[in-house]
């Protein structure tokens, strides 16, 4: 594999500055945001898609008792299984959404503390609900789909349950973040696997780098399981946006000079996409410029 210097994402960062406009939002603090910026694409055999412009694989220490990437493919395999508690992300090696499961944002939505909802990630992909209350496995029966199918159009997975994120009068929400990401469309052409998902909602500063490599890393797992190339990955995302308390940061990142892709190998060669785990992972040839410390994360 031959890696690039890709520029998609810095170019991202640039658009919004150039052409968003400030908005407020539910959060304190107001957003630059730019609707339908264009799509990502990442073609693997060109490099693995993770920035450089910041380091996602900072040392892990106590303070952070998983890389920031390697986070990001454990909460994906999380959501794949099922996890929708703190406990059970914490438990594939996800520690990040503590924020979010607090006693006073749970119990604001009738959850038991800790509980992410039955409209969040893990309940949507791996228990959708059904008529009958049994619950309906999105990638198994999408796998089996284009194992048996690969030529269809139709292998899309959603991570919206509506009934669980409609918000108004006599309505109360039963998800504590409405999924932004993981509409997902997946086609195979002459063998290869194209992975494009589709992003509600982007935090193009600290949340879209780890969907990039969480669902770079999904198309991984799931060619191999389908016995096929691993061919392109496409990031497109609706609403995109830069927090304004974040906009020092992104200036940093974009007078950093572009440095080529890194590697990804993946190790495990198990055909079961739900024995993955964020170890199955092989990071090479990253070579990104340093972290920035204390980017705003909106909570």
């Amino acid at each position: 594999m031959t890696t690039h210097i890709d520029t998609q994402y810095r170019e991202l960062l640039q658009k919004i500055l150039d052409y968003g406009e400030r908005t407020n939002t539910q959060l304190e603090t107001d957003a630059i945001t730019l609707m339908a910026p264009g799509s990502m694409r990442f073609k693997l055999a060109e490099g693995f898609p993770m920035i450089t412009e910041r380091n996602m694989a900072p040392k892990e220490s106590e303070r952070l008792q998983v890389t920031i990437w390697r986070q990001a493919i454990a909460e994906i395999i999380g959501f794949i299984n099922g996890a929708r508690t703190l406990k059970e992300l914490e438990s594939y090696g996800c520690y990040w959404w503590a924020p979010w499961g607090t006693e006073a944002k749970c119990h604001k939505r009738g959850l038991e503390t800790g509980d992410l909802g039955p409209g969040s990630y893990g309940a949507a992909f791996h228990d959708f609900p059904t008529v009958d209350g049994a619950g309906y496995n999105q990638f198994k029966n999408i796998i089996e789909q284009m194992k048996e199918l690969p030529h269809l159009r139709t292998h899309f997975i959603t991570p919206w349950v509506p009934q669980y994120i409609i918000r108004g009068k006599g309505k109360t929400q039963k998800v504590v973040v409405a999924p932004c990401h993981g509409w997902l469309h997946f086609r195979i052409l002459d063998n290869k696997l194209t992975v494009h998902m589709f992003q509600r909602s982007g935090d193009v500063p600290i949340g879209v780098p780890s969907n990039m490599v969480q669902y770079g890393a999904l198309t991984m797992m799931l060619a191999q399981v389908l016995d096929v190339e691993p061919y392109e990955y496409i990031h497109t995302i609706s609403d995109a946006h830069i927090y304004v308390d974040q906009v020092d940061a992104v200036k940093t990142m974009l007078e950093r000079e572009p440095r080529p892709l890194p590697k990804m190998r993946l190790t495990n060669p198990t055909k079961d996409l739900f024995a993955f785990r964020k170890d199955d992972f092989e990071l090479s040839d990253y070579n990104p410029h340093p972290g920035i410390k204390n980017i705003p994360v909106a909570i």
